[in-house]
């Protein structure tokens, strides 16, 4: 195997050459690409054979990378997040999905294993639970131009135990919201002077993690309960008056009330309904308080949506940001569903849940790296995409007309990029064989039958 230098690849690479050193930085970078070009799975052993190295004497050289050195992963997210934002950030508010995902993992020595519902095999009728790694990540929500679409791109993950696994360490458990608030912090410091918008779920729509955005500066959209208990905002102190001030007002109709309330006023939008086009919704919206007893009151918009042709359920939303419109809340959340998409593309195009390493340091770089490794695909076509502008087509079939050009497309290009430009591998006289004539004569008269 043969390495040969292309600016626009190389370029990308070094980005991360400061987080390794110089003795560890070749081991690390050939892990990279021999990730992006190994089908099926992503272990060390199937890396190095696509790369050429699997006769390499010194093989544990290449493990000690995941299981040994000196890292950090955190530093990494951080130098793939200012590089997207560098690419695809523009100059509005920036959009983020926060979404956990269950790696399939067994075994007894990863620690950090417990038992999870599994959501892409549960229903509302029957619940199914699986064992696994818990990875809570954060991926940034960005229109990819030459894709004509918005993709979720991950740049951080971490993981999040169940309480059991801190039980047993005789630590103080985290809960996801805790880690939730961490991860958004993190972000906030490595982007201070932009205005940062989250995307959750109904995990994410706890009154003491909107209230911590809140002071934070930060704006989440979650969904709302619909017997959420909403008050009317708290009137004005009156001077002298004994107590402390009051953090609400009076009791507002609860939204599962206002569905069904002909007085309810309804607007009639066009939004971007979860990748699918532009679709007619009625959407009611206005402020309240979003109170429970023990807990801070958070001001919130909520909207109520609901479809005229009745295909799918009515659904409440909220943003700790009152001063949003009910459109911009109902449009940017449904930019959350390419997070789902991209937990997909992930699993069947990287190799997501086909890492089999045990040592704990190991496991919690992998995952992250392989969710990154979208990103990082994604950078790369954009960059060979602004060298060679329309060089990059969706891949289309008889059978699978295809119109805009998908994950799968971005990573064949960089892949084929990757064997012309960047490898040369060398022929062995063991990997040539001479076809026979009548074989020829016989493909021959099928082509012709064919045409």
């Amino acid at each position: 195997m043969l390495f040969n230098h292309d600016s626009d690849i190389v370029g990308l690479l070094q980005t991360f050459s400061p987080l390794f050193s110089q003795r560890v930085w070749p081991y690390a970078q050939a892990l990279l690409l021999g990730a992006i070009l190994a089908p099926g799975k992503r272990t060390v052993s199937s890396i190095l054979r696509v790369l050429g190295l699997g006769t390499v004497a010194h093989f544990q050289n290449y493990h000690r990378v995941l299981n040994r050195a000196q890292w950090s992963a955190r530093l990494g997210g951080r130098l793939l997040f200012e590089e997207l934002i560098g690419a695809f950030g523009d100059d509005g508010p920036l959009v983020f999905g926060l979404d956990e995902t269950i790696e399939r993992r067994w075994g007894r020595r990863i620690a950090a294993r417990g038992i999870y519902r599994d959501a892409a095999r549960s229903s509302k009728a029957v619940t199914n639970k699986t064992s696994g790694l818990r990875w809570l990540s954060v991926q940034l929500l960005a229109k990819i131009p030459w894709a004509q679409k918005i993709w979720a791109l991950p740049f951080l993950t971490v993981l999040a135990p169940s309480a059991r696994y801190y039980e047993k360490r005789g630590r103080q458990s985290q809960t996801l919201t805790e880690r939730a608030k961490q991860v958004i912090l993190q972000v906030k410091r490595w982007a201070p002077q932009r205005s940062l918008i989250f995307l959750g779920d109904f995990s994410y729509a706890v009154l003491e993690l909107l209230a911590w955005c809140q002071r934070l500066k930060v704006t989440l959209i979650t969904p709302l309960r619909l017997d959420a208990n909403l008050f009317a905002p708290a009137p004005k102190r009156v001077r002298g008056k004994p107590g402390r001030p009051r953090g609400k007002g009076r009791v507002l109709p609860k939204l599962s009330a206002r569905l069904k309330n002909p007085k309810t006023k309804w607007q009639r939008i066009w939004v971007n309904w979860y990748g699918k086009g532009r679709r007619k919704v009625e959407v009611a919206t206005g402020t309240a308080v979003w109170y429970h007893s023990g807990k801070v009151p958070v001001p919130i918009r909520w909207v109520l949506v609901r479809d005229p042709l009745g295909e799918f359920e009515s659904r409440a939303l909220l943003s700790t940001d009152p001063s949003q419109s009910a459109r911009e809340i109902v449009e940017l959340y449904t930019r959350r569903w390419q997070v789902e998409v991209t937990f997909e593309e992930t699993r069947a195009h990287l190799g997501f849940e086909t890492q089999r390493q045990w040592n704990q340091k190991a496991i919690q770089r992998a995952t992250p790296v392989v969710l990154g490794l979208f990103s990082l695909v994604t950078l790369m076509a954009h960059r060979l995409q602004q060298r060679a502008p329309g060089s990059l087509r969706p891949r289309a079939s008889a059978w699978y007309p295809k119109a805009k050009v998908s994950f799968s497309d971005a990573l064949g290009y960089v892949r084929e990029h990757l064997w012309k430009n960047c490898f040369c591998m060398s022929a062995q006289k063991s990997d040539s064989q001479k076809f026979r004539k009548s074989w020829l004569n016989h493909l021959a008269m099928l082509l012709c039958y064919t045409q």
